[in-house]
């Protein structure tokens, strides 16, 4: 199941961190995002031990959103030692977002 970030749990969960994260931010309201959550979930199952996939709900969240200066959802923030590696915006495939997290992971 993909993890669900926060404003109050980012720090620590994927600033701090270790593992390569792709943070999907989403809102109940956007259809694109909620059309693209069985790809994160897929995407979870599938790197878990070596990456941390999960959701922040913007609505939920604002903090977060205004400090990486997120303009439209869905956008996804891909981090690797707590460094913003790459932005991603709008809906994608899944085989598009595995190969930017591939290319991260090697």
């Amino acid at each position: 199941m993909a993890y669900e970030f926060s404003d109050a749990n980012f720090q620590e969960k994927v600033l701090d961190s270790d593992k390569l994260t792709l943070v999907d931010l989403w809102a109940q309201w956007c259809g694109p995002c909620v059309a693209m959550s069985p790809i994160i979930e897929e995407l979870s199952t599938e790197y878990e031990g070596r990456a941390v996939i999960g959701k922040l709900n913007i609505d939920d969240n604002p903090e977060t959103p205004t400090n990486y200066n997120v303009r439209g959802i869905p956008t996804f923030l891909v981090f690797k030692n707590g460094e913003l590696k790459d932005r991603i915006i709008g809906m994608q495939s899944k085989q598009s977002l595995k190969a930017k997290i591939d290319a991260l992971l090697a």
